[in-house]
């Protein structure tokens, strides 16, 4: 199971979640209550094994912008959310990172369909933290897929058992109040999905 934990702002979050056995990290450079800037997402990439994906989450910034704090902050991988049209998968192919497609099940589920990497399948209100019909999608995305939206240590097996999904991302399922991680719930949702024993 591919786990990429998301919307991390603090290095000992970040040294949890690499440790614990996630293989993907996200830093939020878009508005949100976990918003990072470029500069600060540098100095957590560059505590992140290269075998572990670093992402830059994006959602409604122009092609340019992501550009711009892409190479600013150094990170691997960039994860466009919501309504982006296949045109900015295309303009940012050049970059040379792995690309991400976030959209909700009304979408095209179709992995590689805009020229992306990785596609996660989120809840109707993206960002809300709020479980919603996950076996709804059983079957219809392909590819690489990660499922989102309302996932915790407590209800991530569930949600894999509904969906059938190739990973899964996770953010405010491992926070302790909005915005802020908590180390022992990124440990548990990873135990959860058996990256780490016991």
């Amino acid at each position: 199971m591919y786990v990429k934990i998301c919307g991390l702002s603090e290095p000992e979050h970040v040294a949890t979640a690499v440790e614990a056995g996630a293989d993907a990290i996200g830093f939020v450079l878009t508005r949100s209550p976990r918003r990072v800037t470029p500069e600060r997402a540098a100095e957590l990439a560059a505590l992140v094994p290269g075998h572990v994906l670093t992402v830059g989450v994006f959602r409604g910034e122009d092609p340019e912008t992501v550009r711009e704090a892409v190479l600013a902050s150094g990170v691997r991988g960039v994860q466009l959310h919501g309504k982006h049209p296949h045109r900015d998968f295309t303009a940012l192919k050049d970059l040379g990172v792995r690309l991400v497609r976030a959209v909700d099940a009304q979408a095209d589920l179709r992995c590689g369909a805009y020229d992306e990497d990785l596609l996660i399948v989120d809840a109707p209100h993206a960002g809300s933290g709020q479980p919603w019909d996950w076996a709804a999608v059983r079957g219809r995305p392909s590819g690489h897929w990660l499922l989102a939206g309302g996932l915790d240590p407590a209800n991530v097996g569930e949600a894999i058992a509904a969906a059938g999904p190739w990973g899964v991302d996770v953010s405010s399922g491992v926070e302790s109040a909005p915005g802020v991680k908590d180390s022992a719930l990124i440990e548990a949702f990873l135990r959860a999905v058996g990256k780490i024993g016991g």
